[in-house]
Formats: C-alpha cells, sequence, structure tokens
C-alpha cells in the first residue's frame, strides 16, 4: 500500500542534523565588508605603512580602516561642546515649602535674619565650594503655602514668584554673592571660628554675575535701592497684591549687611574668640583699610 511504503522510505532516511542541511547561500557584499573575516584582515594589515612593519597605529585609528586614515573620534556621534561648563557656578536648591517647614517647626527663627549660616545649621544642606556650589537658590515650589514675614538673604532666585511670595507676605528678600573663602566660614561658623583666624573680607562678583547682583528684578545686593522699590511696587501690580507701608517696618527688616561683609554684627577682619568669648578688632590703619576698603 502506499502509506507503507511511504512509512518504510522515512524508516530507511537519516535524522536531520546541522551536517546534512543545505549550506546557506553566499553573504551579500555589504555584509562581507562589515564582517571581514581573517584572511581580509590580514590582507589589509600586510600593506605599507605603520601596520606592516608590526608598529602601532595612531591613537584613535581602527586597524581594519587604516587604509583611509579615519580616526575613531570621527566614527562616533559628535559631542556637544559646553564652553565654560567646568566655571559654571551651582547653588543647591532650597523651595519656599521648605522655608516653612523649618519656620513652623522652629528650627529657624523668623524674628531674625536668615543667611546662609542659619540655613547651614539646620544641617539639611552639605554646601562643597571646591565642587563649584556657591550657596542656595530658592525655588517656588509652595509659594501658595509661605506665609510668614522673614528677611531672607539667598544667593540665587529661580523665579520672581519666589520673590513674590515673599514679599506678599510683608518680607524682605536680597540675593548675596560669597567667594569660596567667605563661604567655608559661612558653613561651619564655630569650626572656622575654633581656628583662630580672622574674618575675611567678602570679594566682589565676578564679571559674569554683576549684572544678576546688581539687577533690581533679582533683588541684588548691589542693586539701586530705589529702583528695588520700584520693582517691589511693579510686581505687587503684577501679582495683586499691596506691599506694606515702608514706614511701619520693623527694624529687623532694615538690617543689611556691608558689601565686604559676611556676618552680622561682626565686621571683616574681627577675631573671633569662643574660648575667651572676646572679639579681637585690628588697631592698624593699613588693616582697616584693607578690611573695608
Amino acid at each position: 500500500m502506499p502509506i507503507e511504503r511511504g512509512l518504510q522510505y522515512l524508516r530507511q532516511m537519516q535524522r536531520v542534523t546541522l551536517k546534512n542541511l543545505p549550506m546557506p547561500l553566499e553573504k551579500t557584499l555589504k555584509w562581507q565588508q562589515a564582517h571581514p573575516d581573517e584572511t581580509k584582515i590580514k590582507a589589509i594589515m600586510s600593506r605599507k605603512g605603520p601596520i606592516s612593519r608590526s608598529a602601532l597605529p595612531p591613537y584613535g585609528i581602527d586597524p581594519i580602516q587604516a587604509e583611509g586614515r579615519l580616526p575613531w573620534i570621527l566614527t562616533v556621534p559628535k559631542e556637544p561642546y559646553y564652553e565654560g561648563v567646568e566655571e559654571a557656578r551651582q547653588y543647591l536648591p532650597i523651595s519656599l515649602r521648605t522655608l516653612q517647614r523649618l519656620i513652623d517647626l522652629r528650627r529657624i527663627n523668623p524674628e531674625k535674619p536668615i543667611d546662609l549660616p542659619v540655613l547651614c545649621n539646620t544641617k539639611l544642606f552639605s554646601i562643597q565650594p571646591d565642587q563649584r556650589q556657591f550657596g542656595l537658590q530658592l525655588t517656588d515650589e509652595g509659594a501658595d503655602l509661605f506665609s510668614t514675614p522673614i528677611n531672607l538673604e539667598i544667593q540665587w532666585v529661580a523665579s520672581e514668584l519666589a520673590i513674590a511670595a515673599i514679599e506678599r507676605c510683608g518680607g524682605v528678600l536680597t540675593t548675596r554673592y560669597f567667594d569660596p573663602i567667605s563661604l567655608s566660614a559661612l558653613i561651619d561658623a564655630k569650626k572656622f571660628f575654633e581656628r583662630g583666624e580672622p574674618i575675611p573680607r567678602c570679594d566682589t562678583p565676578p564679571i559674569n554675575a554683576v549684572e544678576s547682583y546688581t539687577d533690581p528684578k533679582q533683588r541684588g545686593y548691589l542693586a539701586n535701592p530705589d529702583s528695588i522699590r520700584e520693582e517691589r511696587q511693579r510686581l505687587a501690580q503684577k501679582y495683586g497684591y499691596k506691599l506694606p507701608d515702608p514706614s511701619k517696618f520693623s527694624s529687623l527688616f532694615r538690617l543689611k549687611k556691608d558689601p565686604r561683609q559676611i556676618f552680622y554684627g561682626l565686621e571683616p577682619g574681627w577675631l573671633v574668640n569662643l574660648k575667651d568669648q572676646t572679639i579681637l578688632k585690628p588697631t592698624d590703619a593699613k588693616f582697616q583699610t584693607f578690611y573695608h576698603s
């Protein structure tokens, strides 16, 4: 019968394995160029040039592509160039929500000026001046929750909404620049005073930051006070709130540091002795001129 004859043929045939399968078709020319075999590599490397003389190829040149002398850096996508990225200043963010929470938990006293030493004493911010970190920047997260009038000194402001949230409650905001030497003293004031060094004077901002710290819109500490009052009024009209009467400001909101001063109540050049609880002041006119120039 045909069925039995077919089954007999199947019993006599050998099983299908990799050895009795037909050979695949030849690879295309494009595939052969992208996957050269050992013979082709040896043929390319046996031509004239440093590779044929068993010399190392120049840095960035693939031995297979050595005939065209194509550097490796040209075979990969282009890397964008960021000019001045190594000199850019970084600021750690602090939101209005975090600031209001610190006030509610009584970790910050709103009845005193709030500056960088006060915020660093909360142990929530670790500023590293050697990593190009120049302080804190205020963000507008939680602007609708902030409700405490304060005198805040910060290094950078992310948006004008954060400024409006501070001034809407009757507070005062100032953006201030500190050089790395002054920052090292402000981050841990106790450790700095224990070293027995005089309080350094704060340097002026670099050229690329002078425009920001003299801008009344950013509430820069070097800006004209009359221009700042005009910008406060303009911002109040824009966001629809009423500013308090300046004549009714308490002494808290009138406190302001000198451009060379880094601590409230302490002048540059003074030496604080924590053990004896005394302050040593320079009497030489040369030192006084240097620290206040």
